[in-house]
């Protein structure tokens, strides 16, 4: 294969380039309401997915999810870009069912990259039992890629991001880091095994970690993923949804190994300081807080974590790390500590 660097042919990668979300939330504002009583969920609530009912035990679950490179290797790009797209269905506690692809890629780009990219995305969706049957590719001057993906859930069973209670106990299933990870990247300034440690992350399926969320049965009271808008920015989602205000714990917060090294340094990338800014508004941050810690808890994550929030008295040392609660309080507030 033959060509430049994957990451030097796109102005940023990953979930980084997700449009900031009060732009989204501008964006979307004009668009008529979905008054169909088939759906579930839609664009209301910024769900990770949409939900519709096929019929009384059965509803079927789509998303759609696509980035620029976030690494340099061709295949592993591929595998982060299926795996990132995936997790929404995990996400909404449905189980994946299959997937079609969208690319763009420039005209003299290598072909075998191309099939290398293509490769790593059937790879993740083989990882997590499905099949990528067909999709859609157009020449881009900005390499992109990522999954449509349909799944399905019981009607009854759908997890929701609105569904928190005060007193519940936040858990997030894998470190955070991965933005300020690739962004050192893009300048060739991270060390191996950093970048090991965080592609490790990003190619690993929330599948096992849902499956254990399922086994909680009803103690599951909301989950999200935690990608673009940062660990702050999905809590803020999810409080918002659930009528609560939130506690985030920055000491608790698992991190990428290396990570506040970088973080340090100023290898933040723009979605990730967009982010921090967004979170001024609906977070209050303590008095002597770890600036550093902050600013990777805003981190644009991609192929993030599960986050959830579970009934206090469950044992959850399986899931992941407990980073704060819910609480009574002005819904979306959080309290950074």
């Amino acid at each position: 294969m033959t060509g430049p660097r994957l990451t030097a042919l796109a102005g940023g990668g990953g979930c980084a380039c997700k449009v900031a979300a009060t732009d989204l939330a501008d964006l979307l504002r004009s668009l008529p309401t979905v008054s169909d009583p088939r759906v579930l969920a839609g664009p209301v609530g910024n769900e990770d997915a949409a939900v519709v009912l096929v019929t009384d035990d059965l509803a079927i679950v789509q998303t759609v999810d696509f980035f620029t490179p976030i690494v340099d290797d061709p295949f592993t790009f591929g595998q982060i870009a299926a795996t990132n797209a995936i997790s929404d269905v995990y996400a909404m506690g449905a189980t994946p069912l299959v997937a079609l692809a969208i690319a763009g890629f420039p005209r003299d780009l290598d072909p075998d990259i191309v099939r290398e990219v293509f490769a790593g995305g059937a790879a993740a969706a083989s990882g997590a039992g499905i099949a990528i049957v067909g999709g859609h590719t157009i020449v881009d001057a900005e390499p992109k890629y990522g999954l449509a993906v349909t799944g399905t859930v019981h009607p009854a069973r759908i997890w929701r991001n609105s569904g928190g209670q005060p007193g519940d106990r936040l858990v997030l299933s894998k470190p955070l880091g991965t933005g300020i990870v690739a962004n050192a990247l893009r300048s060739g300034s991270v060390a191996d095994d950093v970048l090991a440690g965080a592609v490790a992350a990003m190619t690993t399926l929330n599948r096992e970690s849902a499956d254990r969320l399922h086994a909680l049965g009803d103690g599951v009271h909301a989950v999200t993923d935690v990608t673009g808008f940062g660990l702050v920015g999905h809590l803020h989602e999810l409080a918002l949804a659930s009528g609560c205000s939130a506690r985030l714990d920055l000491a608790a917060i698992p991190l990428l190994g290396g990570v506040r090294d970088l973080a340090a340094l100023g290898f933040v990338p723009g979605g990730s300081r967009r982010n921090r800014e967004a979170a001024a508004v609906y977070s209050a941050f303590r008095s002597g807080h770890d600036v550093i810690l902050a600013t990777i808890a805003c981190d644009a994550q991609t192929s993030g974590g599960l986050l959830a929030a579970i009934a206090p008295g469950l044992d959850v040392a399986a899931l992941g790390v407990v980073v704060g609660e819910l609480a009574e309080g002005t819904p979306g507030r959080i309290l950074v500590d």
